[in-house]
């Protein structure tokens, strides 16, 4: 099993940038493909990106987020980040980072471990 911790949510206006974090805790973390994703009231949770497990070679986006938004991992620090750039309003959400067992998942059914969320909010 793996507990995750998000960290690096805040405020920030159109156009800036945050830098999310999740800290794993465990031995392999390598073996997990990780996911983020983001959800407001009243609405489903919502896949935005994910990373392999081990190389993290391969990464998926949604379109909304494609050349905004980069996810790598560091298996030595057992983290897992989201770079997001040039933020607009419609990203705020809270944002939760997910462990798969799979090598790669775009779906929530595919993510059995959830971290308790970071909020972020864009200002316009």
């Amino acid at each position: 099993q793996v507990q995750l911790v998000e960290s690096g949510g805040g405020l920030v206006q159109a156009g800036g940038s945050l830098r999310l974090s999740c800290a794993a805790s465990g031995r392999t973390f390598g073996r997990y493909g990780m996911g983020w994703f983001r959800q407001t009231p009243g609405k489903e949770r919502e896949f935005v990106t994910a990373i392999s497990s081990w190389s993290g070679s391969t990464t998926y986006y949604i379109d909304s987020v494609k050349g905004r938004f980069t996810i790598s991992r560091d298996n030595a620090k057992n983290t897992v980040y989201l770079q997001m750039n040039s933020l607009k309003p419609e990203d705020t959400a809270l944002y939760y980072c997910a462990a798969s067992l799979l090598t790669i998942a775009t779906i929530k059914n595919g993510y059995p471990y959830w971290g308790q969320g970071t909020q972020v909010t864009v200002s316009s």
